[in-house]
């Protein structure tokens, strides 16, 4: 009975809904036949059934731009091509042209698809159809294998962010559930008897350790059991994405003829051209002179370059150091805010407010980025477009990524570890002193960090992806009704439809690249801190995807359609990012969270010592163990707080309490390092070198277990071969029987004929 309840349950609900309906879109259906390179030789091998539709449009106006690259419209050495024409004014603009509208009166499952681009509409770039599956081939067919590609990547990158998601959520839940049963949140919010020192000079007050409960506990809601586990798999599935992602476009390139498919030889660019056309040396290949760089010339070029790089850093790492003088300064000031929220805050609100800053300077100096690094690329003078677009790639990711990831760095890993102790605090340029942790440990910091910059980056360049675009198409639509009137604009050609839209960019899919790029390293990096990451990755992929394909389809004029095998240099920078990725949550757990420290203290000080235990009763009198006392008469006069802490117990305070492993103040060797602060610090180094070591090891092995070629693309390509020599040879056959026979009839023959 329960089985017929399920099947008709079954029933009611739609098969395979994430697959697109091919009955309904049968446009969508791809010819099963063998492919090869076009010859006009060997016409004859090729299925043709309309010579006009034998090439899609891509392809037709890749043929067409090749031929306008070439012809030459003015006598003269250099007088050759569409591009110098645009470039000397000649020309406004020059662009494929789109397939009509992309919108129908009719409805597409009762008339069918007026073009192409109304069917990529209806079955891709509309929000009704997020859930679907991406049609590729015909995004292919449309806008080239170049964007076919990054679409195809996209959509890998987004459909593999979901098992990470969702252990990540895991990860969440289980802080969540584990909250009433943590030792140490407990000791925290029940410590009403434990009074801090202040965490800045003056103005801010003594503190009772309960205060910090709620700040405890959404530490532990990151910083738990599972958190190790959690970087393990991250660090994992950077690895096993990479791997299966190369398997992936294996088979897109073989189902896109682009598994034999070689770039023709570049062209030099025109610029290294006018630059060093007075000297010249014989291409080893081509066997024509061409013009030649001295590796003198060349080396101090790159010199100058990588200078300009360097000063670009240094100009980042001191808007980080402005940011820190801000913490550092304004925690004082909101300590002594007139308004009780913020005062009671003050830590909280300098975290908030330095991060949104931190924002407002990244996107100020990505605008300064790409004007240097524009600069710097046109310095180095490449030879070709290749060359110029990797050199252009790779400065535009290292600024945006260490503009992105230096003050997140800054707080995970420095923020309060460098400030001294109280009576004797270390000071940025001898005046302000050093920001301090939070009582619950500096995790929240970088939880907030995180966390803002990930949602605030996205909500921008997802209204500058769409939204900008909108508003200028919709104010010269506007102009244009003015100008001409309603009925008049109906009535314009394509071309000129086309030509009020906005151009793609000028770098092709280098901003979309570097977008996922860089959220990729928020991903991975920080992600034993953040576990919720990945899921805001997804949710921000999902609307990514549609995002960019309403704006490839309605927004932008149609770009000329390109081949590529890959995605180029971005699969050396993912690579990179996943090694760094493993380093830093192993300094993040070690280093930044409290793990290390609990774990010494189960297992070595706590009640459970000696006895290879580590469970929540093992953790009591984890807090009290883990501060340090402070003579309060032991504090410089300009560390002295203006209050004395007699609202506490009705007399001034003798002593406060701060975070780490010092002796008491009465000690032969007062404030000195316990004998508990080098067990962790040894534990510490010992964790990092142990999980680099083993998750290393384990990427490597995953790396070698995992072929780059699927077994059956692989026996499908052998098959393949096989059949084309079998028809080639068969064909030859054919051919040379035919000759013979003729030659028969026309009354000549010859000796040791073969076949």
């Amino acid at each position: 009975r329960i089985e017929k309840q399920i099947s008709r349950f079954r029933g009611w609900l739609p098969r395979k809904p994430m697959k697109l309906d091919k009955e309904t879109l049968p446009d969508l259906e791809e010819n099963d036949c063998y492919t090869a390179p076009f010859s006009q030789q060997r016409i004859h091998h090729f299925i043709i059934h309309n010579k006009d539709t034998f090439f899609n449009n891509a392809t037709r106006s890749r043929i067409v731009h090749h031929i306008l690259q070439r012809v030459k419209y003015e006598e003269g050495k250099n007088k050759i091509g569409l591009n110098r024409l645009l470039s000397n004014g000649s020309y406004e603009a020059a662009f494929p042209l789109h397939e009509g509208s992309y919108r129908s009166k009719n409805s597409i499952r009762t008339h069918g698809a007026e073009n192409h681009r109304h069917l990529l509409y209806e079955c891709w770039a509309s929000w009704g159809v997020w859930y679907k599956y991406q049609p590729l081939d015909l995004v292919r067919r449309y806008f080239g294998e170049k964007i076919g590609l990054y679409f195809a990547w996209l959509g890998w990158y987004t459909g593999m962010l979901f098992p990470a998601a969702f252990i990540g959520l895991f990860v969440f839940l289980y802080g969540v559930t584990t909250l009433n049963h943590c030792q140490v949140s407990k000791e925290v919010c029940q410590a009403t008897d434990i009074i801090m020192c202040p965490i800045c000079d003056k103005y801010c007050p003594f503190m009772r350790l309960s205060d910090s409960c709620v700040y405890a506990k959404v530490t532990h809601l990151f910083d738990n059991g599972a958190t190790v586990f959690f970087a393990v798999f991250m660090a994992v599935w950077a690895t096993v994405f990479l791997e299966f992602w190369k398997r992936r476009r294996a088979v897109i390139a073989y189902d896109w003829d682009l598994i034999d498919w070689e770039e023709e030889e570049e062209e030099i660019r025109p610029q290294f051209e006018a630059k060093y056309s007075k000297k010249e040396r014989m291409n080893p290949i081509s066997g024509k002179p061409e013009p030649y760089q001295a590796f003198a010339d060349k080396c101090s070029r790159l010199i100058v370059s990588a200078s300009g790089i360097f000063f670009m850093i240094c100009v980042v790492i001191a808007a980080v150091f402005g940011i820190v003088i801000y913490r550092v300064v304004t925690v004082s000031t909101f300590a002594a805010f007139k308004w009780a929220l913020i005062r009671n805050n003050s830590q909280v609100a300098t975290t908030g407010t330095a991060v949104c800053i931190n924002f407002c300077i990244i996107m100020l100096l990505n605008v300064l980025y790409e004007k240097v690094a524009l600069f710097l690329t046109n310095l180095e003078q490449p030879r070709t477009e290749s060359e110029w677009e990797n050199s252009f790639t790779l400065k535009m990711f290292l600024f945006q990524f260490v503009n992105l990831n230096s003050s997140t760095f800054y707080i995970a890993f420095f923020l309060g570890r460098f400030t001294g102790h109280p009576g004797a605090y270390l000071r940025l340029i001898n005046r302000w002193r050093l920001e301090e942790c939070h009582p619950s440990g500096c995790l929240i910091d970088l939880c907030m960090q995180m966390g803002i910059i990930m949602v605030l980056k996205q909500t921008w360049n997802n209204f500058m992806e769409l939204g900008y675009p909108l508003i200028q198409n919709w104010w010269t639509r506007r102009k244009l009704r003015q100008e001409y009137g309603t009925q008049r604009k109906t009535s314009f050609p394509q071309w000129e439809k086309d030509y009020n839209l906005q151009p793609m960019n000028a770098y092709g899919l280098f901003d979309e690249y570097l977008e996922m790029i860089l959220q990729f390293g928020f991903t991975t990096i920080f992600v034993a801190a953040f576990p919720l990451a990945p899921l805001l990755a997804l949710l921000n992929n999902i609307i990514e995807i549609r995002l960019d394909a309403y704006k490839f389809v309605t927004q932008w004029r149609r770009p000329l359609a390109s081949r590529a095998k890959d995605i180029g240099i971005w699969y050396g920078i993912l690579e990179g990012i996943g090694i760094l990725s493993v380093i830093t949550n192993a300094f993040v757990i070690a280093v930044t969270s409290d793990f290390i420290p609990r774990l010494v203290y189960a297992y070595k000080y706590g009640p459970c010592a000696g006895q290879g235990e580590a469970g929540q009763k093992c953790m009591v009198g984890y807090v009290n163990a883990s501060l340090s006392v402070f003579l309060v008469s032991d504090f410089e006069n300009r560390s002295e707080p203006t209050s004395n802490g007699s609202e506490f117990s009705g007399s001034p305070l003798k002593y406060c309490r701060y975070r780490d492993y010092r002796d008491p103040p009465h000690s032969p060797v007062p404030y000195g390092y316990t004998l508990q602060f080098w067990h962790v610090l040894a534990a510490r180094l010992a964790f990092i070198i142990v999980f680099e070591h083993l998750v290393f090891c384990i990427k490597h092995l995953i790396s070698y277990l995992i072929p780059d070629l699927p077994k059956d693309l692989r026996d499908r390509m052998r098959r393949e071969k096989y059949l084309i020599q079998e028809m080639m040879y068969e064909a030859e056959l054919e051919r040379l029987q035919k000759e013979r026979k003729e030659r028969k009839k026309n009354g000549k023959s010859y000796h040791n004929e073969w076949p």
